[in-house]
């Protein structure tokens, strides 16, 4: 399975001999799996089964699942549960005495779980049974169709990120090639950062004069930097082909290639070569947006 966006829409419909019914799947980015099921009155049964379902097909992702269901003939009659609304009224009476909050309006007692029931006296244990399992059946329609979505934009993104990659490739063979880098510049650069010093050779230290020297040749080489952007590429690429979720390894891999750019930035002692590695930032942090799409 090819890499998925955290971002898609769903919705399976069907009927039953008791109604009809309707899913609706919105999915947005998170940085785990958030599922928020909607169930009207009478499916409490199946909650369990929902969230299975959805579970094994994300590992990410802001999930948000609702499910409508019109009964035929409209035969469900709601009934207030006597107990369940006493109990609410003891709470309200309670926290209204500790606190300064305002009394709970009729809507507002009524959207209380469990005051409000809807009775299925209606319809058969077979009937019920029958639907809830269609119920289910158009769940997985709809997780099918909200993978395939991911999947589809999964796909779009990964090619964003492939581009990417090999821009940034590009600017690390142009740093790498940089008539700057040469063993003659760097050396010519030592020289010129020593002109001040070798003045006055009398009082010079020359083990501190070869230390002086050996340091500015650390800090103008890139090579270490370079090499670590040159594993990344191939190893990020490798992640946007695979199966199963990678955003998180994506985006570690993201932040290892902003690190070797700002270091190669500040070692810079050539105009050309900040501007390239400037221009690399740029494109690290646009990888890095959308390693934040991929589940």
């Amino acid at each position: 399975m090819a890499l998925q966006s955290m971002t898609g829409f769903s919705r399976a419909e069907g009927e039953h001999s008791t109604g009809r019914w309707v899913w609706e799947m919105r999915s947005v980015n998170n940085k785990g799996l958030d599922v928020r099921l909607r169930l009207p009155h009478g499916f409490e049964a199946i909650e369990a089964d929902c969230r299975k379902a959805i579970s094994s097909s994300f590992s990410r992702g802001s999930i948000q699942v609702s499910l409508q269901f019109s009964r035929v003939g409209g035969g469900a009659i709601p009934s207030l549960n006597p107990v369940a609304l006493e109990a609410a009224l003891k709470i309200a009476a309670e926290l209204r005495l500790k606190t300064d909050a305002a009394p709970l309006s009729m809507d507002g007692i009524l959207a209380i779980k469990g005051v409000l029931e809807v009775s299925e006296a209606d319809q058969s244990e077979e009937e019920i049974k029958s639907r809830n399992a269609e119920v289910l059946a158009g769940l997985k329609s709809a997780v099918i169709a909200l993978k395939s979505a991911r999947v589809a934009e999964g796909e779009a993104i990964c090619a964003v990120m492939i581009d990417q990659l090999s821009q940034i490739e590009t600017l690390v063979s142009k740093v790498n090639d940089d008539p700057s880098r040469t063993p003659e510049a760097i050396r010519q650069r030592i020289k010129e950062h020593l002109a001040p010093l070798l003045e006055d050779v009398s009082s010079l230290d020359p083990q501190r004069l070869h230390l002086e020297a050996a340091l500015l040749a650390t800090k103008a080489d890139l090579r270490e930097e370079l090499d670590r952007l040159a594993a990344h590429i191939p190893a990020a690429r490798k992640l946007l082909t695979s199966s199963g979720p990678a955003g998180r390894k994506l985006d570690f891999l993201a932040q290892e290639f902003n690190r070797e750019c700002n270091t190669i930035c500040s070692k810079s002692n050539a105009p050309s070569v900040t501007g390239f590695g400037l221009e690399m930032k740029i494109v690290i942090d646009q990888l890095r947006e959308q390693t934040q799409n991929l589940e």
